[in-house]
């Protein structure tokens, strides 16, 4: 029987593009072509020092090496990338890096020191929004190429404002916002003082394992095999396909015309989990599912009105019934598997709380509100199940759905009321995630560093100054218990409703290795893919 859900599968499939410019259908893809089926709305940038979505940022670090990364299997390690070693000076503050000599950007020149101090200091005179990142270390505009620079070809030296342990800084630096980009080739594309910020965008310039071929948004992204990687698969390129519906994907899969599905909800997961012709590689990620609130609107701003919103969710129903397989239940900011995560899980679905709640805020009858969200499933499921749930406390929702990078440009100017969006950490340290949720500096709309709280126009100068006290504490165990404690301040007196964390799958025909799924969304790697 063909309903909307096949017809939408069979169109989307049928309409996928020939691989050498001719017009016949084929059986399988070729066998040095990996393509991928994925939802790419999530992504407004391929410059690494602008982009700062989940996507972009996985794209980016295929095409980008570091100084140093996150261990693929234990996030907590820090490997070297580029550097071959690193120490740090008995005052905290000096930090030398020495890289390693054999690497090369895709253009076939050599990676300098000069190439890497430039890559860093950058993001700084950009300010766009990973810069906060690097410039929590004291780094500004007028300061940065004194403070960030090579010394020799090999050796790179930072020196930051404070004392700082070197952990921190290593996993600041194995962000996505520390790619290095080469510096010759970014400033002859520059226009203005733009440092290729308009060429970089749908350009690559890297030392990664593969180049950017092609971006179309909202279509497809194409990488070719950087010929100076160091790691051979036998894949030549990837084509990465938006394919915005599940189903579709799924469709693909099975009829050869993808080798990857990255996007499959539980629906689609129950068919082919237990099918040998499938490769399921899953892992937990650093992804979590929130409601914010922006403090804005004076209604949202009332803290007996969060805590409604809170306690009228049912998360485990939600969990349960639509997301089993791709979700789990998660109501703190700090993702599981993190230093310092706590597992409590306080909010249930209760009506009567709720609506207490609300009277005491003084609107006993509800109100109305818009709730905007990702149009990619499993979102919409998601924001109807809310808005039937808002709905039986007086709450009126109405649902605003729209491509990933809408939502977040709309969220990113403060202009939402309420919001469905994920969350993605950027480096495997507590304070990634405690910056962005606590900390709001500055709440003018033209304000430097734009955290999560920012976004939401939420200042909390208890939460903002704890944040901080942990992030500078030196004993390991006390500063653990200061981010315990936070998140659970945190759940009774905010305007963010965590809900769940991602659990990833990445759908492969049996055919397809070398894929491999990293807890921070920059960590998902095609290195040495390969097809038998």
């Amino acid at each position: 029987m063909l309903n909307r859900r096949t017809f939408l599968a069979s169109s989307a499939a049928a309409s996928f593009f020939s691989y050498t410019g001719l017009s016949a259908a084929f059986a399988d893809t070729p066998k040095d072509i990996l393509v991928v089926a994925q939802q790419l709305d999530n992504m407004t940038s391929l410059d690494p020092h602008e982009g700062f979505e989940a996507v972009g940022s996985e794209i980016s670090s295929n095409i980008y090496q570091k100084l140093v990364k996150a261990n693929l299997d234990k996030p907590s390690e820090i490997d070297g990338d580029l550097a071959a070693s690193w120490e740090a000076n008995a005052d905290g503050k000096t930090f030398t890096f020495k890289l390693k000599k054999d690497a090369k950007f895709a253009s076939g020149s050599p990676v300098t020191a000069e190439d890497v101090a430039f890559s860093l200091q950058r993001p700084v005179i950009m300010n766009k929004s990973p810069a906060f990142i690097i410039n929590q270390f004291g780094f500004t505009k007028d300061n940065v190429a004194e403070r960030i620079k090579a010394t020799d070809p090999h050796t790179l030296v930072i020196v930051t404002a404070e004392p700082t342990s070197s952990s921190f800084l290593l996993y600041c630096l194995s962000a996505n916002v520390a790619s290095v980009v080469e510096k010759k080739a970014v400033l002859e594309k520059a226009q203005g003082d733009d440092l290729g910020n308009g060429w970089l965008r749908q350009n690559s310039a890297g030392s990664g394992e593969w180049t950017l071929r092609a971006w179309k948004p909202s279509e497809s992204v194409m990488l070719d095999a950087n010929p100076h990687r160091q790691t051979k698969g036998n894949v030549k390129r990837i084509i990465l396909r938006h394919i915005v519906d599940p189903s579709a994907q799924l469709l693909m899969l099975q009829k050869g015309d993808a080798d990857v599905a990255r996007n499959l909800t539980t629906e689609q997961l129950r068919v082919i989990k237990d099918d040998a012709n499938y490769n399921l590689v899953r892992k937990g990620v650093a992804s979590l599912m929130v409601i914010s609130m922006n403090q804005k609107n004076p209604i949202l701003a009332k803290p007996q009105v969060q805590q409604a919103i809170k306690w009228a969710l049912d998360y485990q129903g939600i969990q349960k019934n639509v997301i089993p397989l791709t979700h789990v239940v998660h109501q703190s900011f700090l993702p599981e598997g993190f230093p310092g995560e706590i597992k409590d899980t306080p909010f249930q679905k209760d009506v009567a709380k709720a609506k207490a709640l609300l009277a005491e805020a003084g609107h006993p009858d509800g109100f109305e509100i818009a709730m905007d969200h990702y149009s990619a499933q499993p979102y919409p499921d998601i924001a109807q199940t809310i808005q039937a749930n808002l709905a039986e406390i007086g709450i009126k929702v109405k649902l605003l759905s729209a491509e990933n990078r809408q939502v977040l440009t709309k969220m990113r100017a403060r202009q939402h009321e309420l919001i469905l969006t994920a969350w993605g950490s950027d480096y495997f340290d507590p304070n990634t995630n405690s910056e962005q949720f606590c900390v709001n500096t500055d709440n003018s709309d033209d304000a430097r560093n734009r955290t999560l709280a920012w976004r939401c126009s939420w200042q909390n100068k208890d939460f903002a100054d704890r944040s901080e006290a942990a992030l500078k504490e030196r004993d390991p165990a006390k500063r653990i218990a200061l981010y315990e404690q936070i998140q659970r301040d945190m759940m009774a007196n905010s305007p963010f409703a965590l809900m769940f964390q991602a659990v990833m799958t990445a759908a492969c025909r049996k055919n397809v290795s070398g894929v491999r799924l990293g807890t921070l969304s920059d960590s998902h790697s095609y290195t040495g893919a390969s097809k038998a």
